[in-house]
């Protein structure tokens, strides 16, 4: 998903940044390798060039490592043209990659999880953890949980409401609006937003990806005051339930901080296996970077202490300049 030029067209949309592919192709020629990033020009946090912005990871697309060196050197040689803050490159876990390429260094690490949707369903639903998962499903359809699913404005509002409550417990600005609006534009059908409701109220959301036997779990919210009505497993299941009908054959679940044990916990308990996710910087950091640093700590304080339009509008202002 995160190679297509739907998502390079939304971020390009929402936040300016411009993609591009190095390859060692000629012109003309059919395509053999690539790299695909997109240039992140920022007073705040300096130009550089990430493969690729806001996605969990972009595997690097070269035959052979010999082709992957080859257009490391061409990205190294116009670093030092361009004078490039950094390189960024975040490959998927378990496909080979050498940390001592072209000057390349561990910069961040994250669980990354994956669910198998090739079992039938029955074998799916026992895979879940029977008390945290299967009961809190059962819960939502005692509560005669509302389920809707589609594109709409009005959906739309619904999760990002959802996503207000959640980035604020967490303390930090929701993402803006127009992003997920241009998404649903640029990715058509395979962008899709998923809400529950008790008697018309809106609980819980996800916003999933799908492409070709992939389905995506991109964006997760939700109103902490009904988490005991099971909203979010159902959620879940409702997204592989789908997901079988559709022919995938994995469900992405995407990433989670190595300290917020939480969403690890979670993500297991449905089923998926934990691997870990590692991006890969030039030129090399000092240390891994975390989540958890005392610089984070202190933005959140001062996120939650925002009223909701001033923590919105600090995310349209500010999210342009993480990538």
């Amino acid at each position: 998903m995160f190679h297509t030029p739907e998502w390079l067209e939304a971020l390009r949309r929402t936040y300016g940044y411009e993609p591009f592919v190095v390859t060692t192709a000629a012109a003309g020629a059919e395509l053999r390798n690539g790299l695909v990033f997109c240039h992140v020009r920022s007073w705040l946090t300096g130009h550089r060039i990430v493969s690729v912005p806001f996605a969990d990871h972009c595997q690097p697309l070269a035959e052979s490592p010999e082709s992957l060196e080859a257009l490391v050197d061409m990205l190294r040689e116009e670093q030092l043209r361009a004078k490039w803050k950094y390189i960024e490159l975040r490959p998927v876990p378990g496909n080979a990659h050498r940390e001592d390429l072209g000057g390349f260094g561990r910069s961040a690490e994250f669980h990354f999880h994956r669910l198998d949707l090739r079992p039938d369903q029955d074998s799916l639903y026992r895979g879940m953890h029977k008390s945290c998962v299967q009961r809190k499903i059962q819960r939502a359809e005692r509560e005669h949980l509302g389920y809707e699913e589609g594109r709409s404005e009005s959906i739309l509002a619904k999760f990002h409401h959802l996503l207000l409550l959640t980035r604020r417990r967490h303390g930090l600005p929701p993402q803006p609006l127009r992003w997920f609006r241009n998404l649903l534009d640029c990715l058509g059908e395979q962008a899709r937003i998923q809400v529950v409701s008790k008697d018309g109220q809106p609980v819980a959301s996800i916003f999933t990806l799908s492409y070709k036997q992939t389905l995506v779990y991109k964006y997760g919210c939700s109103d902490s005051r009904y988490h005991k009505l099971g909203g979010v497993a159902f959620l879940f299941w409702k997204a592989i339930l789908k997901g079988k009908r559709m022919g995938a054959q994995e469900f992405d679940l995407g990433r989670s901080e190595i300290n917020d044990p939480g969403q690890a916990v979670f993500k297991g308990r449905l089923g998926g296996a934990c691997s870990t996710l590692t991006y890969f910087r030039c030129p090399r950091r000092a240390s891994i970077r975390s989540a958890s640093g005392w610089k984070m700590q202190v933005a959140r304080n001062v996120f939650g202490w925002l009223p909701d339009s001033l923590l919105t509008l600090a995310g349209r202002l500010l999210y342009k300049h993480v990538g």
